[in-house]
């Protein structure tokens, strides 16, 4: 099947199974897939032009509620940290969307930046697993893993349900500071430095086509310290609506650059967005059951290789 907008010729299937498979693990850690799902555009469909950035965001839109209603139905979507977030990441993102356009329409120069993008994420995740394993205590993640899994054995007997035990509560939220509890546990997050911080990712993300979402979930995790399994929700809202923003932007701009091919490719962006909303679905639903540290691993692996590939291409 011909895609005029991508310019590129693939099986239809393709698609939906790759970003199902993508989109089922890295949604257990609160990333959409889009950041590994761009690499495959690029390297494997040999879709190249900036509106492959649009085109990723528009498989965000199509992807992510699945992923989201999981998390709202079980009571792990945090919404003040997910409001923090959309504050932060959104002018970003549209700020990233006019550099990607104007200063990164090379594939080349493109690749590098995504290299060092993907290779910071990588190196931020696989130091905090270092970390956790000199450790002779279990994180609140593992207790709450490890303890999920013998009440869900036992529910039937009148123990609380794992639904009850992983959800989150707010305890306060402001501008300034956010607290909440999760399995016992007291967390506090700086809001006015993950607003900072999200701007600088959402503009990362917006040149990249990933909304910001990919980016700000290991800073959460590694950086402030919080459960994966309290920020995953939050994470994939932030990343659909600065997507949708991004979609937006890129349609309104494409008709100032003629020469350019900017807007998405709605036909492929939907293709894989069907595909990664089954895919988010079932890792949104799965994600109690596996333990934290595999998800990171997934995550480091798959970042790494996809950086290491596109910074050796750039210079050799």
């Amino acid at each position: 099947m011909y895609f005029p907008v991508a310019n590129i010729e693939v099986n239809p299937l393709v698609p939906p199974l790759v970003a199902f498979a993508i989109s089922f693990f890295t949604s257990m850690g609160g990333v959409s897939g889009a950041f590994l799902l761009l690499p495959f555009q690029v390297s494997v469909l040999g879709f190249t032009s900036p509106a492959v950035s649009s085109t990723n965001q528009l498989f965000n839109i199509v992807a992510i509620p699945s992923g989201v209603y999981r998390y709202i139905k079980e009571g792990r979507m945090l919404w003040p940290l997910t409001w923090i977030v959309i504050i932060g990441t959104l002018p970003g993102v549209l700020v990233g969307a006019i550099v990607r356009i104007k200063y990164l329409p090379d594939p080349k120069n493109f690749k590098l930046f995504a290299g060092l993008v993907l290779l910071y994420m990588g190196g931020r995740l696989l130091k905090d697993l270092a970390c956790k394993t000199k450790r002779d205590t279990p994180t609140t993640e593992e207790r709450f893993q490890q303890r999920h899994k013998k009440q869900g054995r036992t529910t039937g007997s009148g123990a609380v349900s794992p639904e009850h035990s992983s959800r989150v509560t707010v305890r306060h939220w402001s501008l300034i500071r956010l607290v909440y509890e999760f399995y016992g546990e007291t967390f506090t997050v700086n809001a006015l430095g993950l607003m900072a911080l999200s701007l600088v990712v959402g503009m990362v993300g917006g040149v990249y086509g990933i909304g910001g979402g990919a980016i700000i979930a290991p800073f959460l995790v590694s950086f402030f310290g919080l459960p994966v399994y309290t920020v995953a929700g939050a994470a994939l809202m932030g990343t659909f609506v600065t997507s949708v923003a991004g979609v937006v932007f890129y349609q309104i701009l494409a008709p100032c650059y003629p020469g350019m091919v900017i807007a998405p490719d709605w036909l492929l962006g939907f293709l894989f967005g069907i595909g990664g909303f089954a895919g988010m679905y079932c890792g949104a639903r799965l994600q109690k059951f596996v333990p934290a540290g595999f998800i990171k691993w997934i995550l480091v692996v798959c970042l790494l290789f996809t950086a290491g590939k596109y910074i050796w291409s750039f210079l050799f």
